[in-house]
């Protein structure tokens, strides 16, 4: 594990990376590894976020083609799941780029515990420490201190927080941000505080699942209406007023609240709470001065859309209070030229319909090719 202090750069600049929703297997989407390996090369992040669903877990035991199930055999699962995570995971200790992780409700749902798949990930050098010690917290919800230029104190927060979780059975149980992992923020922000002089420690809060209050970012229109989406029979979209970007698919919020939104307002530190979860929105808006952020999929092997790709979050010591954020597509990364077009048309589940088209019309090429020969062999002779 990685256990030296991240700290602001002589620049007093900071740069974190997000990855959502990789959601991959031990047969993995290359493009996916492509377009990372590209983020990580322009960016050149200090840290690397992965903010859940870094795996498809509840589909390690599948066959190749199709969900039919093939391995029945726990230690067979587990080198699968260990095979997923080094293709996400070994770029970023070759690279030595520290990260740090959280879970997402497809993490979960097979017969790993957390703290089990804990132990792959800690396995790399550059995993940056997590919570080991608490046990009534789920492993993935800690604190990441960014230390100042000159290390002498701390200069910047980052929270980490468990928001899903599964049966025994390996499906879906629940989507919350606990009541205990509320206290221990609130705890661990105050400590902080005491430590920062009496005021708060600037911070982003990354989870997977989006708080309910995201939904206050949209507004009812009419069916038809640009950038909007169908819930219930009604039609939904993005209040100007409070948030800009895309929203592709009405946001899947966590189905129960103890507080969370309150409780930040209390403390003063978290200037962002930033998602994955719905992998084909892509937006940031503004409540009560708390910015939500709602970041896309990096996925190739589950369902999105032309936004697929990363967030960056740059920091800056000398005015913690502020930051800036972007997503960077797989075109803004690989480009848009016909062999990257290809590969994405290849390799990404969304494009069924386009591969459908590509594969005809290579088929009549080809038999267009081979009778063309034939004739013109019968022909010559």
């Amino acid at each position: 594990m990685y256990k030296e202090k991240l700290s602001f750069n002589k620049n007093k600049k900071f740069v974190i990376l997000q990855v959502s929703d990789a959601q991959d297997l031990q047969i993995v989407r290359r493009t996916l590894l492509k377009m990372l390996d590209k983020a990580y090369q322009a960016v050149k992040p200090d840290l690397v976020v992965l903010t859940g669903d870094n795996i498809l877990g509840n589909h390690l035991n599948d066959a190749i083609f199709g969900t039919r199930q093939v391995v029945f055999d726990k230690k067979d699962t587990y080198n699968r799941m260990k095979k997923a995570l080094t293709y996400i995971l070994k770029p970023l200790d070759a690279r030595k780029i520290p990260f740090a992780f959280i879970y997402g409700n497809h993490d979960d749902m097979n017969v790993f515990s957390k703290k089990e798949q804990a132990e792959i990930y800690k396995s790399y050098n550059y995993c940056v420490e997590f919570n080991e010690t608490q046990p009534q917290l789920e492993c993935d919800t800690y604190n990441i201190p960014i230390f100042s230029s000159d290390g002498s104190s701390i200069a910047y927060n980052l929270w980490m927080l468990d928001s899903a979780g599964n049966d025994e059975n390996g499906e879906n149980g629940f989507a919350y941000v606990s009541k205990e992992t509320l206290d221990w923020y609130v705890q661990k922000s105050e400590e902080l505080k005491r430590q920062n002089e009496g005021k708060p420690v600037d911070s982003l809060m990354f989870q997977h699942i989006p708080m309910p209050e995201t939904l206050r970012l949209l507004k009812e229109c009419d069916a038809g209406e640009p950038n909007s989406v169908k819930k219930d029979g009604k039609y939904y979209t993005l209040n100007p007023e409070l948030a800009s970007g895309i929203l592709s698919e009405y946001p899947h919020v966590c189905q129960t609240s103890f507080g969370q939104f309150e409780r930040i307002k209390e403390q003063g530190d978290v200037r962002a709470v930033v998602f994955g979860h719905d992998h084909t929105n892509c937006f940031e808006g503004t409540l009560d001065s708390i910015n939500i952020i709602q970041t896309p999929c990096a996925s190739f092997r589950c369902y999105g859309n032309d936004l697929r790709g990363v967030r960056v979050f740059e920091l800056d010591e000398n005015d913690t209070k502020h930051y800036n954020t972007y997503t960077l597509t797989y075109f803004d990364l690989c480009g848009r030229g016909p062999v990257s077009r290809l590969r994405h048309i290849l390799d990404a589940d969304e494009r069924v319909k386009d591969k459908a088209v590509l594969l005809s019309a290579t088929g009549i090429v080809l038999c267009g090719a081979a009778s063309f020969y034939i004739a013109k062999k019968f022909k010559k002779h």
